[in-house]
């Protein structure tokens, strides 16, 4: 489905925390479903998920998860919210049931498809515009397009034809957080993709958008909790 990425991995000692990138992720595992909501600080590993436990997941771009899951993205704020509660226990009960059965991926997928068609948000048809991401709308897309770039609130409001304050009710309901935030969340994504490509971290502060290296270090340090170089090590 166009904007969200199948995973899937494998719960080993050791394994780093998820980091903020403005996503949303439906999660099988164990029999279980859960929902991911956006994050503001990295979440840690849930020590009591032993090895070997497989996962799989669907994760949604930003501003793509509110449609899916049917509620506004800052009530899954940093939270892992199981999917019976959003969509009735007997509609996950199935889908757990079914992904056990089978392919959880493609349970994923099919689930996401279905709720966006219901809702009139997706026809799933091949004439969709280049590039657009069921469940976004043009504002939402501008957001994410004007503010992944790193420019300037004002700026990405009038880009997205809205008040600064619309702005900001608009990015809560569909991003889960502000556009600052926001905007500080896909630097960082930036970021990290390329100092894990190689990128000298002075070229990394300027190519990513940050004022210096020692900006670099502490947004990094605010928004993953831990130096570059220890989340380079982790993977």
């Amino acid at each position: 489905m166009p904007g969200a990425v199948l995973w899937t991995t494998t719960t080993v000692p050791g394994a780093g925390p998820v980091l903020p990138d403005g996503c949303t992720d439906l999660i099988w595992s164990a029999g279980r479903l859960l929902v991911a909501g956006p994050d503001t600080g990295p979440q840690p590993p849930d020590a009591a998920v032993p090895t070997g436990t497989r996962w799989a997941g669907l994760r949604f771009a930003p501003g793509q998860g509110p449609a899916v899951f049917g509620v506004p993205a800052h009530e899954l704020r940093d939270r892992r919210v199981p999917l019976a509660d959003l969509w009735g226990a007997r509609r996950a009960r199935e889908l757990a049931e079914r992904a056990a059965a089978g392919s959880p991926g493609a349970v994923l997928e099919e689930a996401a498809r279905d709720r966006l068609r219901a809702a009139g948000r997706w026809s799933g048809g091949s004439g969709a515009p280049p590039g657009e991401v069921p469940g976004r709308d043009g504002r939402t897309a501008a957001i994410v397009s004007g503010l992944g770039r790193g420019r300037p609130v004002a700026e990405v409001a009038r880009l997205a034809g809205m008040g600064e304050r619309q702005l900001h009710r608009h990015s809560l309901a569909v991003f889960g957080y502000g556009p600052k935030t926001l905007g500080r969340v896909l630097r960082l994504v930036r970021a990290l993709a390329l100092a894990r490509a190689g990128v000298p971290y002075a070229e990394v502060a300027a190519r990513a958008g940050y004022a210096d290296q020692a900006h670099l270090a502490r947004e990094v340090k605010s928004l993953a909790g831990a130096p570059m170089g220890t989340l380079l090590r982790a993977g």
